[in-house]
């Protein structure tokens, strides 16, 4: 599901006129003060940087709807190339006006302005929009939250070198690290628009397979089970999301060496945790994850954790997941033995059998899978649909791009 223009349009519109704003009154006070608390000096500089301001603005609301936001340099490179033009091309029109032909001359005396006064613009407007443009585009393109019921839901930026992620299952294909970026952010945009508070896990650059933050932490209620996971170019992962787990002030157990577990191999349907054996956990993981669920920290829910065979695939969610009334979706050509799973119901293709539980008619699935998408929606449930094409090539899915906290 992509935003809508319009949508990305006003909340890009919002942050970059906050921003164009306490760049404006910060260099207002910065030359009132620096010269003498001198009150017709307000006047003049308000003048002087008006056309700027406003020209900064109409650039950071077109850079910030046009994927402005993925990335944080490309955040940084946005409001450089805002205060930039914004400020020349508005000076430019200040001397104009003032009723100076525009000649070279003009135009190298614009340009000395940024080693003075323009200077203070320059810097107020790219420190403003780098540390709180996004978080206001966020929290605008958010929408209304419930007053009570918060649901947050981990996510995790890609990293830098995505393209260089694990592959086990299936050949490796290149993929467009910015197709990626972009369904990334789709896909973010997606549970904020149900209702999902949005809380980014901090960044791992350098780790290729950290976007998929499913695999670093399973959530039990309120009990956090950190994982140890189960290839070792992933074991530090973990560390950002312990970070994240405490500042959410969760309670937290964790699994230790030698027990493996990925995230991906947890699957909860109602009391019942199916585990998947295969690749990536370890029956060492499995038994430290079952003492866990059976200690009070775990809170009352008697959980029930069912050990099942996974070879076909990386993850066991990669073969199986649930839809909110218990029945369980898989394809035959990535499930060991359907009759582990009761209800079972076979979907017509392998990313149909992935579906992220939103609220209680409400899924989110991949493009990929239209049929399986009009199989659910004939149960009844509303779909939203995304696309993730990039991330199914590095054997992603819906359910590894995030971590849900009811």
């Amino acid at each position: 599901m992509s935003t809508p223009l319009s949508r990305r349009l006003l909340a890009s519109a919002v942050s970059a006129a906050l921003t164009a704003v306490i760049a404006h009154v910060v260099t207002l006070l910065v030359l009132f003060v620096g010269n003498g608390f001198d009150a017709g000096v307000l006047a003049a500089a308000n003048g002087f940087f008006g056309f700027g301001t406003l020209i900064s603005f109409l650039l950071l609301t077109l850079g910030g709807a046009f994927g402005g936001f993925a990335r944080w340099w490309l955040t940084l490179i946005v409001g450089v190339v805002a205060a930039f033009v914004g400020a020349t091309i508005g000076t430019t029109l200040v001397f104009v006006l003032a009723g100076n032909p525009f000649t070279a001359t003009v135009f190298g005396g614009v340009i000395a302005t940024f080693a003075g006064v323009n200077l203070i613009f320059f810097v107020a407007l790219v420190v403003t929009y780098a540390l709180l443009a996004r978080r206001i585009y966020l929290s605008v393109l958010a929408g209304r939250r419930p007053a009570a019921g918060r649901r947050i839901a981990l996510v995790r930026l890609p990293a830098d070198n995505l393209s260089q992620g694990a592959v086990t299952h299936q050949e490796r294909v290149l993929i467009d690290p910015a197709l990626a970026d972009s369904q990334w952010s789709d896909y973010v945009d997606a549970l904020r628009a149900e209702n999902w508070d949005v809380v980014e896990v901090p960044a791992a650059p350098d780790l290729a397979d950290s976007v998929f933050v499913e695999d670093a932490v399973v959530m039990f209620g309120d009990l956090a089970v950190v994982t140890r996971p189960g290839s070792d170019h992933r074991l530090d992962e973990v560390d950002g999301v312990i970070q994240t787990v405490t500042q959410l002030g969760l309670p937290m157990a964790r699994i230790e060496e030698p027990g493996t577990l990925d995230g991906g191999d947890v699957l909860k349907v109602g009391e019942r945790v199916y585990v998947g054996r295969g690749g990536r956990t370890n029956a060492e993981g499995v038994r430290q994850l079952r003492a866990i669920l059976a200690s009070p920290k775990s809170g009352s829910t008697p959980w029930r954790v069912v050990a099942v065979p996974t070879s076909k695939v990386l993850h066991l969610k990669s073969a199986v997941t649930a839809l909110p009334d218990g029945t369980i979706l898989g394809h035959p050509d990535a499930v060991d033995d359907p009759r582990m799973f009761s209800p079972y119901l076979e979907v017509p293709e392998p990313e149909g059998a992935h579906v992220v539980i939103l609220d209680d008619d409400v899924v989110l699935m991949s493009a990929s899978a239209p049929r399986s998408i009009a199989l659910i929606e004939s149960l009844g449930y509303r779909v939203v649909v995304v696309e993730l094409s990039e991330f199914e090539k590095l054997e992603g899915c819906v359910t590894c791009l995030s971590v849900r906290v009811r």
